[in-house]
């Protein structure tokens, strides 16, 4: 193995697949940091220019693409409160607060930081742990998965700060909103007033009208208010000492996120809320997060990062995807002649580890790139909040138009911006929406699934170990936050 690994550094030091590995860092960056821009998107635009290359060359471009957009979606998230990936919205969360109150340079390098060490962490272990890992992830039937969603959306009564029914009303509002579109199983129209609803309501323009356009109504209300002072934007701002205090949060979230990111569908989105989630269940602090609490922002984007060497594991070693990204990289394989799967490592050992050593030699320079913008990037708070809406505006309805080039995504950002307006101002939070979005179709299909396969039985959920074990957690998780405000309240 390590001699392959030498081969694949071997590989990605020559000139020209260095120049490929750059700017597939740079074009992630703007791929992640342009809301609606996924890195999904990002991977099929480039594909038609890599029919030409060699198979190295083109998977360390999209690798390198696919790492760097995981990261540059907190960027707009930080500055802007407007995730440029839907895994960006839990930094969202603290990063924008942090930068209302000034500290924008101090959130974006955590942020990369973070980044940096969940990439590092995650790509050690895919290197040692690809095979068994995606052996893992074969035990994964229906009842698996809608365990797996009924676990995170049981983190709503740890996402819903303030009012537990508040957090619960915006959960059901989500669930009620996946009913839209076509039966996953009979193929039958639900609730389908238009044609553009067939396949559901589409998730990005909603995400980007729930939090960017959303805000843009907020910045409207706040039109006078001033910036803040240019002061507490120089420098990088993130003292080592801060750093030391997350150790364990910066460790914690690689690892969470890579486990997560192996099992197919799972996805960098549902890492980053669970790691946030466990981040703030562990904190002695748990009131300032969704404040400003720079754990939020290292717990999501340490575990988003890490999701994508996750999502590697199954790719490489099955020719299984784990995520929407994987399955075009897949694409990208059998265009150039190569398929991934078990005899990928003995007869194109060359492609898996000059992708190992890209992920590992494009860290650091991810996150030197990364921190030379921090300065230039932070500058975007003090831009006069009206351009600024106007700003936002644009790229809001250019990233709900690029999700299909039509207007119905745009309208439907419209519509979801101002439910998100009038939802955040009467308190009622919009994570737990974003947690039904991403998980009631999971949630829904592989529970219809696994009763069809057990004719009818509803105990077969517990004849399996590992759904047992989920179903088990997601009552700990769910039950224990409302203990713990009960014994508070009481006292």
């Amino acid at each position: 193995m390590f001699e392959n690994l030498l081969s694949g550094f071997d590989q990605v030091f020559q000139i020209y697949h260095l120049i490929g590995l750059l700017a597939g860092i740079l074009i992630g960056y703007f791929i992640g940091a342009m809301p609606g821009l996924t890195p999904s998107i990002g991977i099929a635009l480039i594909i038609p220019f890599t029919f030409t290359m060699e198979p190295v060359m083109a998977m360390i471009l999209i690798v390198s693409l696919y790492m760097a957009a995981e990261y540059g979606g907190g960027i707009t998230a930080i500055l802007l409160n407007a995730p440029g990936t839907p895994a960006a919205a839990a930094t969202a969360f603290d990063g924008f607060e942090l930068t209302k109150r000034g500290e924008a340079g101090k959130a974006l390098t955590i942020s990369i930081v973070a980044s940096a060490i969940g990439a590092l962490i995650s790509s050690i272990l895919l290197i040692f742990t690809a095979v068994p890992m995606a052996s893992f992830a074969l035990e994964f039937g229906p009842t698996e998965y809608f365990a797996l969603a009924i676990f995170g959306l049981s983190l709503v009564s740890s996402l819903s700060q303030e009012s537990l029914l508040k957090g619960m009303l915006s959960m059901l509002l989500g669930l009620l909103i996946i009913t839209i579109g076509l039966d996953p199983v009979m193929g039958t129209p639900r609730f389908v007033f238009s044609n553009g609803l067939f396949e559901g309501v589409p998730f990005l323009p909603a995400l980007i009208g729930l939090f960017a356009l959303s805000e843009v109504f907020y910045m409207l209300e706040n039109v006078k208010e001033k910036p803040p002072k240019e002061e507490k934007l120089k420098g990088i701002g993130a003292p080592l000492s801060l750093f030391k205090k997350m150790w364990l949060t910066l460790l914690r979230a690689p690892i969470l996120g890579y486990v997560i990111g192996v099992i197919p569908g799972a996805g960098t989105t549902i890492a980053s809320l669970v790691s946030y989630n466990e981040a703030k269940r562990v904190s002695k602090q748990k009131e300032t997060f969704g404040k400003g609490n720079p754990e939020g922002i290292a717990a999501s984007e340490g575990a988003n990062n890490a999701a994508v060497s996750g999502a590697f594991a199954p790719l490489l070693a099955l020719g299984i995807p784990g995520s929407a990204s994987a399955a075009i990289i897949i694409g990208a394989l059998t265009i150039q002649g190569v398929q991934p799967g078990p005899l990928l490592f003995t007869e194109n050992p060359e492609i898996p580890y000059s992708i190992f050593a890209a992920l590992l030699v494009g860290v650091p320079i991810m996150a030197i790139v990364g921190l030379s913008g921090v300065r230039l990037w932070a500058k975007v708070v003090l831009i006069p909040r009206s351009i600024l809406a106007v700003f936002v505006s644009g790229i809001c309805v250019l990233g709900a138009y690029s999700y299909s080039n039509s207007m119905f995504p745009v309208w439907v950002m419209i519509i979801f911006g101002i439910f998100g307006y009038l939802l955040r101002k009467t308190n009622v939070p919009t994570t737990p929406m974003v947690l039904a979005l991403v998980l009631g179709a999971m949630m829904e299909t592989n529970f219809r699934r696994a009763i069809t396969v057990s004719g009818g039985d509803y105990t077969f959920f517990f004849h399996r170990p590992i759904t047992l074990v989920l179903l088990i957690l997601s009552i700990g998780t769910l039950l224990l936050p409302i203990i713990q405000r009960f014994r508070k309240s009481r006292a």
